[in-house]
């Protein structure tokens, strides 16, 4: 069995005779600080699901984007948008939103630039791509109407803006929207196995906004997403930090076919009432178990999510971590030894 159709069987629940699909998400600090063990974890623990390719992104037109995200100093991105980084490896902040807080019907959008150029990547070198491995593929653009408009805008202005129901952030909204719309279009187009959406929507404790708010302005946003998606015959992914709890139902109502949620920040059992309704595409606890657990502690924190998560002989469940800051490489790989008894 090919890892496409592994994970394929897995997001539909007929995976009865393999194994748990691997992903790992390695951020560049990884790369940088855990190199060799980094090597040794994608030989012993080959991954089923690979994005596509920066260098298969070629645009017939080029993006505004200057520097680079996960270097020191600034990174100017597609929109407009600067970002200030001071710690090599992942990426920074944005300091200076360029809808300014007393432009407050964002009546002036000079500084913002709709991407349109990633409209025009070459989708024959992706269909290549596609074809030439067995590999889960999934697209490497993506939609995230929430975070985008908290980057042109600055979170605390745009949390003003939703409970307000601003008029012109309402209609900036609907231009955003639209935007990634034509964005996943685009993709859907190609042999790429999936599409992806996310938003970060949790802090540490519950979500950054009314959950009703999520329900009313969101929710049919990304429920067009998913349309889009699987009108083209494809898979849709769906990425959220944070306690998400109170949207979990809302994203399996709309579609998704697989959620990466940081389901420890949730509470792991919190979320059996949703076991073989939606595939949980990792993660595991990157912000104690990574960084500082024993051995004995990743075994109980895999064998957790298999008990609750997993649908015996179906699917559920992907083996999936982020590679990032304070990660030790040690409990990755141990991550994958204990999925491997199940």
């Amino acid at each position: 069995m090919t890892s496409r159709e592994l994970v394929l069987k897995t997001l539909e629940f007929r995976n009865t005779e393999g194994r748990v699909p691997r992903d790992l998400w390695v951020l560049p600090w990884a790369e940088q600080n855990h190199g060799a063990e980094l090597k040794e974890i994608m030989k012993d623990f080959p991954q089923d699901i690979v994005q596509t390719p920066d260098d298969c992104k070629e645009y017939a037109k080029q993006p505004l984007r200057q520097g680079d995200a996960y270097e020191i100093g600034s990174f100017t991105d597609e929109w407009g948008v600067v970002w200030k980084n001071v710690e090599r490896g992942h990426v920074g902040e944005v300091k200076e939103p360029i809808v300014s807080a007393s432009d407050e019907d964002w009546s002036d959008l000079s500084r913002v630039h709709f991407p349109e150029e990633l409209l025009t990547i070459d989708t024959e070198k992706v269909d290549a791509f596609c074809g030439s491995t067995e590999k889960f593929v999934v697209g490497n653009e993506l939609a995230r109407p929430f975070e985008r408009m908290q980057f042109l805008r600055g979170s605390e202005n745009y949390y003003i803006d939703l409970a307000l129901e601003n008029e012109g952030m309402l209609k900036m909204l609907e231009r955003v929207h639209d935007f990634y719309c034509r964005v996943l279009e685009v993709w859907a187009k190609t042999k790429v196995d999936a599409l992806f959406a996310m938003d970060d929507w949790g802090t540490q404790k519950s979500l950054l906004i009314n959950p009703e708010v999520w329900h009313k302005r969101f929710k049919p946003l990304y429920r067009d997403y998913v349309d889009i998606a699987h009108s083209s015959g494809k898979k849709i992914f769906f990425h959220s930090d944070g306690c998400t709890f109170d949207i979990v139902e809302g994203l399996i109502d709309v579609g998704f076919d697989a959620v990466n949620l940081q389901i420890f920040a949730i509470g792991v059992e919190r979320l059996k009432p949703f076991k073989g309704r939606i595939t949980f595409w990792g993660e595991m606890d990157r912000q104690h178990l990574l960084p500082k657990g024993t051995p004995e502690m990743m075994d109980a924190a895999v064998e957790a999510v298999y008990e609750t998560l997993w649908e015996p002989g179906l699917g559920g469940a992907i083996a999936q971590c982020e590679f990032g800051p304070g990660a030790n490489p040690r409990n990755v790989r141990r991550m994958y030894e204990a999925w491997g008894k199940y």
